[in-house]
């Protein structure tokens, strides 16, 4: 497993705060700002949030890559960044976009619409069988 770059421009008190994987990695979900839909799940280091920060526009650090990817530079579906949080245990960040177009690199709107496990609050056996 590779490591994403350490070195990063990111403020010192946020840096601080991030509780990084061994790789020194933060995963960051993109969640549409108006609807509250959960778009996609992406990975960060402390340049890529820096970067989310500053240019008000998702990069995140591709793990099968390595390197980093601004979202829409290649499909042209942007996430323009409305505001970015961290969770209480500042292991997670949260960012709420604007998305332009599909958030799913299948051309889907969202990663999460395609295998649906239990919708609706059924129990897992009553889902199981509807299938």
């Amino acid at each position: 497993m590779t490591s994403a770059p350490q070195s990063s421009s990111l403020d010192p008190e946020i840096a601080a705060r991030l509780k990084r994987s061994a790789d020194g990695l933060v995963p960051a979900i993109a969640q549409q700002y108006d609807t509250g839909e959960v778009l996609m799940l992406g990975w960060m280091d402390d340049e890529a949030l820096h970067r989310t920060l500053t240019t008000g526009r998702c990069t995140y650090w591709s793990r099968s890559r390595q390197e980093y990817w601004v979202k829409g530079d290649t499909s042209g579906h942007f996430q323009h960044v409305q505001s970015v949080a961290l969770d209480c245990d500042a292991d997670t960040v949260l960012v709420k976009v604007d998305q332009i177009g599909a958030a799913c690199h299948t051309g889907a709107r969202t990663c999460f619409d395609a295998d649906v496990l239990v919708k609706d609050g059924a129990d897992s056996s009553t889902a199981a069988s509807d299938q």
